[in-house]
């Protein structure tokens, strides 16, 4: 499955360098170079973790945690040039769940954000959208309990991929290569056929994943 980061960072070196590891691994990234803009992409994107630069053109990174976990509890990982102590231990006082002192190894980045994910699905592990239920150890769709003939294998989780970011469209060389982890190569019929097949089971449901022509494919709630 494919969590969403979001990356806030004004550095376009590291903020790049940081995107391709977590693209590489597999990772849905959206990004941000100022604290409004994350704020921003954290109410429209609903991501899976931050990582957060402290100092930042438009503020303090510990003062956006401390509003953003007052909203939701999100895991956040700091990472900042700030690496004394005291500095630390603030970064975790103001709800941080992991602090990264730069210049760091990209490796450690990545094992941080896998133990935080992996630790936040322990406790995180069904999707609800409304009348629907998607159950992340199982695989498994229901609609009010009842099971639905969703493939346990990709069907679920570009059914998922979509569902979590309900109302967002997304193309399907997007879909591909977040779920897949490896360039579509222009070769669209795999995901394509899945969502034929996906379409096609949620049409009774009241649930639909519609195309828009030119842009791609978005989960919506039915009327």
């Amino acid at each position: 499955m494919s969590a969403t980061i979001l990356l806030i960072e004004d550095n376009p070196e590291i903020q790049n360098m940081n995107r391709r590891a977590l693209t590489r691994s597999g990772y849905f990234v959206i990004e941000a170079a100022t604290l409004a803009q994350g704020e921003a992409l954290f109410e429209s994107e609903n991501p899976d973790l931050i990582i957060l630069d402290i100092m930042l053109p438009d503020g303090n990174g510990l003062e956006l945690c401390k509003q953003l976990r007052g909203k939701r509890n999100i895991p956040i990982l700091f990472l900042s040039a700030l690496g004394k102590e005291t500095e630390i231990l603030e970064g975790f006082k103001a709800g941080g769940d992991d602090y990264l002192s730069k210049p760091y190894d990209l490796n450690i980045m990545l094992a941080k954000v896998d133990v935080i994910l992996r630790r936040t699905r322990e406790v995180l592990d069904t999707l609800i959208k409304g009348r629907l239920a998607l159950d992340l150890l199982s695989n498994s769709v229901t609609l009010d309990g009842a099971d639905l003939d969703i493939g346990k294998g990709r069907e679920f989780d570009v059914l998922f991929f979509l569902a979590k970011r309900e109302g967002k469209t997304f193309s399907a060389e997007q879909i591909y290569e977040s779920i897949w982890k490896q360039p579509m190569a222009g070769d669209d019929n795999a995901v394509k056929k899945i969502l034929s097949a996906l379409r096609k089971k949620l049409e009774p449901t009241g649930y639909m994943i519609t195309n828009e022509y030119g842009k791609g494919y978005c989960f919506e709630i039915g009327h």
